[in-house]
């Protein structure tokens, strides 16, 4: 999704369209290249935002209602886009979505804008709400339907807590990213985490006949 359809606006005619995405993207670009300069957040004043992307301020709050929405679409458009889903069963579905969060954990061990920034963020609870709410739940909300459409399809137990069980999934990869940022996150680390999981999650009659 562009970002000008994140933003819908209906300020002139379909023509103007493209001009105001490449200002949207000409602030973005600015305060990135605040971040990599070194400039903490809590200096990142929509007035210096303004001047470093040449604008007017009010050019930036007729797109963002202040600076912690902003910041979360910064940080959207740093971490690197995911693929889609392949959509061939829930075993991988979650494959692709574990190998999406180990790519964006090997990219904030090469980013400078996404290592400062998340270190950044806990200081700051608004921001670190705002990327909750804007791109860390949608991902989790996609993880969620992906087990339900399991259990729909008889890919998983229906006895298990799909809350518990998106945490479980994601958990080993988070651990290895964010926990332990030396630790290895090898190709196929998406793929053992779902599959030892799955061997313990399949229904009873999958199971044996897998056996």
């Amino acid at each position: 999704m562009s970002l000008a359809e994140r933003h819908p606006r209906n300020d002139g005619p379909p023509r103007g369209r493209p001009r105001s995405e490449a200002v949207e993207r000409a602030i973005i670009e600015g305060v990135m290249r605040l971040l990599e300069e070194g400039v903490p957040l809590a200096e990142l004043s929509i007035e210096r935002v303004a001047r470093t992307a040449g604008v007017g301020k009010a050019t930036i709050y007729r797109r963002w209602s202040g600076k912690e929405e902003l910041f979360a679409d910064v940080l959207r458009a740093a971490e690197p886009p995911g693929p889609p889903l392949p959509g061939t069963s829930m075993r991988d579905d979650l494959v692709a979505l574990l190998e999406q969060a180990r790519v964006r954990g090997l990219a904030k061990r090469t980013s400078a804008i996404l290592t400062n920034v998340h270190a950044q963020m806990k200081s700051s609870p608004k921001i670190w709400a705002a990327y909750e709410t804007t791109v860390l739940e949608p991902r989790r909300r996609i993880g969620l339907e992906i087990l339900r459409r399991g259990q729909r399809n008889g890919e998983l137990r229906t006895d298990v807590d799909i809350e518990l069980l998106s945490d479980m999934f994601i958990g080993p990869v988070l651990v290895r990213s964010v926990l332990r940022p030396d630790a290895d996150l090898p190709d196929d680390l998406a793929a053992q985490v779902v599959d030892t999981l799955l061997e313990g999650l399949r229904p009873v009659s999958s199971a044996a006949h897998r056996s």
